[in-house]
């Protein structure tokens, strides 16, 4: 199965941050704030969108910023993913 974003939503697949002790020790991220940052899996073809024509900025592969409680959470085949509209993509990470 495959997410397809319809008019301006945007797929993103959450990054997952690290932290590493000093000895080595790898720590996943578990009890930290949800991280910011994401790459995009797939983007929407834009179109007009309530009377105004909008054109999709980020590509698939993009690494972004998303607004901390913008999106909806949604698992296919096991995997998170969050569908977010494009203005709520804050900024393009180059």
């Amino acid at each position: 199965m495959k997410l397809v974003p319809l008019g301006d939503k945007v797929v993103l697949k959450q990054l997952v941050e690290e932290e590493t002790t000093a000895s080595g020790i790898v720590l996943p991220g578990q009890n930290k704030e949800k991280p910011q940052q994401a790459e995009v899996i797939a983007v929407g073809p834009g179109g007009i969108i309530d009377g105004k024509e909008v054109k999709m900025e980020v590509s698939v592969g993009d690494k972004v910023i998303f607004s901390k409680y913008s999106g909806t959470d949604v698992v296919v085949e096991k995997e998170p993913y969050i569908v977010v509209k494009q203005n709520d993509i804050l900024a393009i990470l180059k």
